[in-house]
């Protein structure tokens, strides 16, 4: 199969050196390993202002970076979940990387300049971003990059994360829907699953097709007759969901403009045909594993 440009890194003027012998390109690059520490960084199509949100770069995660433009653009591929975009240069620190173990358990936590909630905010964090942190202050922890962020709103390494997948989508409701987001700042169909997911120790990829073929199988039955069961997560054309139960589901859709909870007859009588599935049980073996 010829290499796909949203999880491989290729141009006809540059492609990463791993790909030599899949396409052609005028340089070969070997990328320069760099992390994220912004809240959210946006991922886009193009090296420009205006340009398409596809994704987005946590605080925290990892990137490659193949290079790094005089428009004030960097070419990343991120190693979380392999996604390839446009980043402003300037959201990746330098060669010092921190290795990151605890995460953040609020849905949004501030980062201020002391050890107090009546100093400046410098950033803003998001669900299950990793954080290093430095020492305790009374009720904060002390980043490692500078700033105080709640105690409270941190587990640490040795917490369980929290593996009711279907509880965090939960916490999601009402969440504004955003075209390429990942977020709880905004998010899309696909980068809701993968922030619920990733939440249980289950790592899938960034778009809901890359999904389905990753996880998805063929129903056993017609979707009206299959046991749905709760935590099924449900694939249709461009579009995934989380079931509850026997005949609703979670999901970030551009039909209400949110994370809301439906009937599934209701999402197939829009025109969406229920393409496959990735079974609870499934999913929990995944995690295991």
């Amino acid at each position: 199969m010829s290499p796909d440009p949203r999880t491989h890194v290729f141009r006809p003027d540059l492609a990463d050196l791993t790909l030599r012998n899949q396409v052609e390109a005028e340089n070969y690059v070997e990328p320069a390993l760099r992390q994220c520490l912004r809240g959210v960084v946006p991922m886009l199509n193009a090296p420009r202002d205006g340009a398409t949100l596809i994704s987005q770069i946590c605080y925290g995660e990892f990137v490659d970076v193949f290079e790094t433009r005089a428009d004030g653009y960097a070419w990343v591929q991120n190693r979380a979940d392999h996604y390839v975009g446009y980043i402003p240069a300037d959201a990746a620190i330098g060669e010092s990387i921190a290795m990151l173990s605890n995460r953040v358990t609020a849905l949004r936590t501030y980062v201020y300049a002391q050890p107090s909630i009546k100093t400046p905010l410098i950033d803003e964090l998001t669900l299950g971003s990793f954080v290093t942190l430095g020492a305790s202050v009374d009720q904060f922890w002390e980043l490692a990059s500078g700033g105080f962020v709640f105690a409270d709103h941190i587990a640490l390494a040795d917490q369980a994360i929290e593996r009711d997948y279907v509880f965090t989508a939960g916490r999601l409701l009402h969440v504004p829907y955003l075209w390429g987001g990942r977020t709880p700042q905004g998010i899309d169909c696909s980068g809701f699953v993968q922030l619920c997911l990733s939440l249980a120790g289950i790592d899938v990829p960034r778009d809901s097709d890359l999904q389905r073929e990753a996880l998805g199988k063929p129903l056993e039955a017609h979707w009206r007759d299959y046991g749905w069961k709760r935590g099924d997560v449900v694939f249709f054309p461009g579009h995934v969901g989380i079931m509850t139960g026997g005949d609703s589901l979670f999901h970030a859709n551009a039909h209400t403009m949110d994370v809301t909870v439906e009937l599934l007859a209701d999402v197939v009588g829009r025109g969406n045909d229920v393409l496959a599935v990735a079974t609870a049980e499934d999913l929990r073996q995944t995690a295991c594993a």
